[in-house]
């Protein structure tokens, strides 16, 4: 496994740069309440989304648990039980959906390595990554419906557009687990691995990334979200303003110079 070439110090996660700093390595870790979110969770891993996001050297992004879990949800020993109904919707808003939203317009393809169980808000913390692995001991349970809530952080709009709207009520309204295998094969992860090899094949799939040209990968991110709310003469039109924006890039000209050269392209994400 690369070496880490660049460190940043948060309490509830951490995040480093690996091969040569193209790879941002988050990882949730509060692995004794199987990576429960808190609200400062929320906060760095908003900050470390947008500093990587930022990172003109950062091409790829890997988000992980530590320990035996993904992510259990929301900590919820974490809440004020006195703030009242309100708080829960405040701090959806507040926190949940500004990580989510900064998520889905990251330029960079977002990789959800699922390590052992993601439940509730971290369920949709694992869709909202553009491809899912899954070791094969992970699991997937949305488990709202057990304490009398809704799903969210953006569950409700993942899940329908990946197993469709009939499989998604079931997972929702039923709350039973998923195991990796089912997961698979519903379509709500890319891949499963054995358990041992989950850092590895996610690396050999972020490196692969890496290499690839992200700026085309980032537009085919905004292309393919678009898709689901607009028809087919408006999608036609967006694709051609995308790839007019591609067509321009040194990706673009590299990639046609090494097609004609027969050589391997080396693209560079720009």
């Amino acid at each position: 496994m690369p070496s880490p070439v660049a460190e940043t110090s948060y309490q509830t996660i951490s995040c480093e740069r690996r091969a040569e700093g193209a790879i941002a390595w988050i990882v949730l870790n509060r692995p004794d309440v199987l990576n429960a979110m808190t609200d400062g969770m929320k906060r760095e891993l908003l900050d470390a989304f947008k500093q990587a996001d930022r990172d003109p050297a950062v091409r790829v992004i890997v988000l992980i648990g530590a320990g035996r879990g993904f992510c259990s949800g929301q900590d919820l020993g974490d809440r004020d039980p006195s703030d009242g109904e309100q708080s829960l919707g405040d701090n959806l808003r507040a926190l949940y959906n500004p990580l989510i939203l900064q998520m889905r317009a990251t330029n960079k393809p977002i990789i959800g390595a699922i390590n052992g169980v993601a439940a509730g808000a971290g369920m949709s913390l694992a869709l909202a990554c553009d491809l899912r692995l899954a070791s094969e001991t992970a699991s997937f349970i949305e488990v709202f419906v057990r304490i009398g809530l809704v799903p969210d952080a953006g569950s409700s709009w993942f899940l329908p557009r990946l197993v469709g709207l009939g499989k998604a009520f079931e997972l929702a309204a039923l709350g039973d687990k998923v195991d990796a295998q089912e997961a698979l094969r519903i379509g709500l992860v890319n891949r499963v691995v054995p358990a041992e090899a989950l850092e590895t094949e996610t690396m050999a799939l972020a490196e692969r990334l890496a290499k690839a040209p992200t700026k085309a990968i980032a537009l085919m991110k905004r292309a393919l979200e678009r898709s689901f709310e607009h028809d087919l003469p408006s999608q036609l039109d967006y694709e051609a303003h995308m790839q007019q924006i591609a067509g321009r890039s040194n990706d673009f000209k590299e990639g046609v110079g090494a097609f004609l050269a027969k050589r391997p392209p080396s693209f560079q994400g720009r």
